[in-house]
């Protein structure tokens, strides 16, 4: 259900995530997404890693994608599950030879923007929950993905190629472009849907996004480039009812617009342990 629902994300998406207002939409109000039919060939299974949800308060400012070797490249604050050793600085070999916060010892680093109640200064808050799952394509068999690529979704800027979804515990058919006004009770949810076709050359690109792209509204990659497991990233709050609260952004970035929300993604797993991935998510199984 995860991955059919991701590609029904794609729609939503194309109607214009910089357009998003950043007042609250009742979740309640925003209209359930039909997920499509599954093809005969698609790779059904999911793999679910527990990375924890920043319990150590693993935060920094700078961005080893977009920014790598720049001390408070980001401009704001990330949190981080994962590799405990990714900052700004971090070499490939640093990351290989870390420690980690997940359960199956991947080493991969996973981050996105904190958030905050009240203003750009506001309190931290800690997520409550965070999914991290890799799911199949809906039309074929994936490949692997190679060790060290680096990837991101969503627009810090808030431009063409915003990404942020939102959605509520109990709703999660419904996505939102906006923050979402969810009902008493139900916990506030951050949705990322990485890309998944990967060029089957690099592990990173000048704009760090030309190596991997997302597939197309039916699920199939563009020309000369391969599926590889799609990672979905849901990261959860439980916030007061009525809460004022925002993603720390760059400061050009007016009112917090939840179209700049994004994050990032780092493949630390080994080679033997990707292999794995792929098996289980190719074989239908929920790993």
């Amino acid at each position: 259900m995860i991955r059919l629902r991701a590609l029904a994300v794609v729609g939503v998406l194309a109607a214009g995530c910089a357009a998003a207002p950043t007042d609250p939409v009742d979740i309640r109000s925003v209209p359930p997404i039909t997920a499509p039919s599954a093809t005969p060939s698609a790779s059904t299974g999911s793999y679910a890693v527990d990375c924890g949800r920043n319990e150590d308060g693993h935060r920094n400012s700078d961005n080893l994608v977009a920014s790598p070797g720049v001390r408070d490249g980001a401009h704001h604050l990330h949190d981080y599950v994962g590799n405990v050793a990714t900052d700004a600085f971090s070499t490939d070999d640093v990351l290989a030879s870390a420690k980690t916060t997940c359960r199956d010892g991947d080493l991969s680093s996973y981050y996105w923007p904190v958030l905050r109640l009240g203003g750009h200064h506001g309190e931290v808050r800690t997520p409550d929950s965070v999914s991290i799952t890799f799911v199949g394509s809906p039309v074929s068999e994936v490949v692997a993905m190679p060790r060290f690529l680096k990837t991101v979704t969503g627009d810090a800027k808030a431009g063409p190629s915003a990404r942020g979804t939102w959605s509520c515990a109990g709703f999660t058919d419904r996505i939102s472009l906006s923050y979402p006004s969810c009902p008493s009770g139900s916990r506030t949810l951050r949705v990322y849907e990485f890309p998944s076709c990967w060029d089957g050359k690099g592990i990173d690109s000048p704009d760090h996004k030309a190596h991997l792209r997302f597939p197309g509204a039916d699920g199939w990659c563009p020309r000369s480039s391969f599926p590889v497991p799609k990672l979905r990233v849901e990261v959860g709050y439980d916030l007061p009812d009525g809460a004022d609260f925002g993603i720390d952004s760059f400061p050009e970035v007016a009112d917090r617009a939840p179209a700049s929300d994004h994050a990032h993604f780092v493949n630390v797993r080994t080679d033997a342990a990707m292999a794995e991935l792929v098996t289980c998510v190719n074989t239908g199984k929920r790993c």
